[in-house]
């Protein structure tokens, strides 16, 4: 029942989610899994903690992927992105439980971790700071904890960095406050160049990604260095 809710308020295209569907698992060669990591509903919308949720969306504008249809859990769309197949999703579990939606959708299409690609919010970067890995722990993050617990470590990571909190905050009532104003224009502005870095990953592979986008972004318009 929520699952069609969900599908009606998105407008799915039963038949045309059913195709993309098809044509996606018949594509020959590389297929990828692109996922942000968020907190499904409206009163989460503009969270730090939904930063992941946030590039998906870019993506999808960029791409024109329909992100129509409920599937494991997670809301997915299907499209070409770098010249590759891939599968857009953001997992409707809350947080904690994302690997609960990812590792059965990542069955389903039959995509190695190696070729899933998982961008998330994290306290141990400054905001703005971008960095890209191919392994790793889940660092504290139970989002990312949850789909190591599904897939094991090797998948590729895009870390969008949210900073610490002030003072004596309690880092679970940071990461659920929306971005003030300034953060915002430092966080659109990793936002694009976290895109830019999916497109070289598909393209060129994480090696080539890592070497040109693990950058250091600072404020609008500020020169970008080499960390």
């Amino acid at each position: 029942m929520l699952t069609m809710l969900i599908e009606r308020l998105l407008g799915v295209k039963r038949g045309e989610f059913e195709r993309r569907q098809r044509e996606f698992i018949e594509t020959m060669g590389n297929k990828y899994l692109i996922v942000g990591l968020g907190n499904a509903g409206r009163d989460y919308r503009g969270n730090r903690h939904n930063v992941g949720f946030m590039l998906v969306d870019l993506l999808a504008q960029q791409h024109n992927i329909p992100l129509t249809r409920v599937q494991n859990r997670a809301i997915v769309g299907f499209g070409q992105i770098g010249g590759e197949a891939a599968v857009l999703a953001k997992p409707q579990t809350m947080m904690n439980l994302s690997g609960d939606a990812i590792g059965p959708l990542a069955n389903f299409y039959k995509i190695a971790p190696e070729q899933i690609i998982v961008a998330y919010d994290d306290l141990d970067l400054a905001t703005g700071q971008l960095r890209l890995r191919k392994t790793g722990g889940a660092g504290g993050h139970n989002g990312m904890r949850s789909l190591i617990n599904h897939l094991g470590k090797d998948f590729i990571r895009v870390r969008i960095g949210i900073g610490r909190p002030p003072g004596k905050m309690p880092a679970a009532a940071y990461v659920l406050q929306d971005f003030g104003r300034d953060e915002r224009e430092i966080i659109d502005v990793t936002l694009a160049e976290a895109a830019d870095a999916v497109i070289t990953i598909l393209r060129d592979g994480p090696d080539t990604a890592m070497n040109r986008h693990n950058q250091r972004t600072t404020t609008p318009g500020e020169t970008q260095t080499k960390a």
